[in-house]
């Protein structure tokens, strides 16, 4: 019978186990969302699940939801996450970078003051996550075609 910690092999990904660890954002990064010493730390520790993915980054400075968290777009931030994947393969892991843009989830505060932009100009119900006071979430702007890369 085939456990969880058998290997598996999935088109040419060799794991060596059938474990993946969820992405669980934790809102850690440095100044500039740069991945720093401590999340290699964090998924170096992990290094032993069969694939690891990472916690949700953002794409573009005009994807970003939430404080902290690490991105993808700069120079800096790829040598970040460069390091982090290095870490975590000397220590035989695998892992994926989780791609997140949050849309309309989003508020002009962690856009330095921009409107967020989403597929349409339509509110979202709920609130800001992880503002205080509860902020209702804003009606984004509505991306426009030429702004698609």
């Amino acid at each position: 019978m085939t456990t969880i910690f058998d290997p598996i092999t999935i088109g040419d990904l060799q794991l060596p186990n059938r474990i993946i660890m969820a992405p669980l954002t934790r809102c850690r990064a440095d100044e500039g969302r740069v991945p720093n010493a401590l999340m290699s730390e964090y998924y170096v520790q992990r290094a032993s699940a069969g694939l690891i993915l990472t916690e949700a980054t953002s794409v573009t400075p005009m994807g970003v939801g939430y404080p902290d968290t690490p991105g993808i777009w700069s120079n800096d931030q790829v040598r970040g996450w460069s390091n982090i994947t290095k870490a975590v393969h000397t220590a035989g892991g695998r892992i994926v970078l989780q791609l997140w843009h949050v849309g309309r989830i989003s508020h002009p505060a962690y856009l330095n003051g921009e409107t967020p932009v989403a597929p349409s100009a339509i509110a979202a119900e709920g609130h800001v996550s992880l503002m205080r006071p509860i902020t209702p979430l804003p009606t984004p702007r509505a991306l426009e075609l030429a702004e698609n890369r």
